[in-house]
């Protein structure tokens, strides 16, 4: 795919989730992780139902950029339904992906709509942007570990 045929995808796929944010509410009675992003203002909100090992359910909520929400929006479709272990695999590789480290094209896949956002890494200042609530969701899943998996 060309440069500009990628740059074209991601400006759509940014767009397109932030216009139309996925899993953006608010889930009673489950533990949340608050991040703000003070270089901007972003400041998102993520919530994770997590059942035997697997993540059931992900939401977010907050105020921020285009990038911060549609990165938001856009990991909530790529966590939920997976397994622990799974997500956090996709948290790291989403992390090495925005920094410019190059993914085997498994992990690529793995990353779904999330991986069009590796042209943010030609923009550092947006980094901390998109990945807010990956960042979020990690301190979740380290909460869940240090309460033996119970985060719900």
């Amino acid at each position: 795919m060309s440069i500009l045929n990628l740059k074209a995808l991601y400006q759509t796929v940014i767009l397109e989730n932030a216009q139309a944010l996925h899993h953006c509410e608010t889930l009673t009675g489950v533990p949340s992780v608050t991040l703000h992003n003070p270089s901007c203002g972003d400041t998102i909100n993520v919530q994770l139902v997590i059942k035997d090992q697997t993540i059931e359910q992900a939401a977010f909520t907050g105020d921020g950029c285009t990038i911060s929400q549609a990165s938001a929006s856009i990991m909530t479709d790529v966590l939920q339904g997976q397994p622990v272990s799974a997500a956090r695999q996709r948290i790291a590789n989403f992390s090495k992906l925005i920094t410019g480290t190059q993914l085997s094209p498994a992990a690529q896949h793995a990353l779904g709509d999330a991986a069009v956002l590796a042209t943010v890494a030609e923009f550092p200042t947006r980094i901390k942007c998109a990945t807010l609530a990956w960042h979020a969701a990690d301190q979740l899943l380290t909460m869940g570990d240090a309460t033996n998996g119970r985060t719900n």
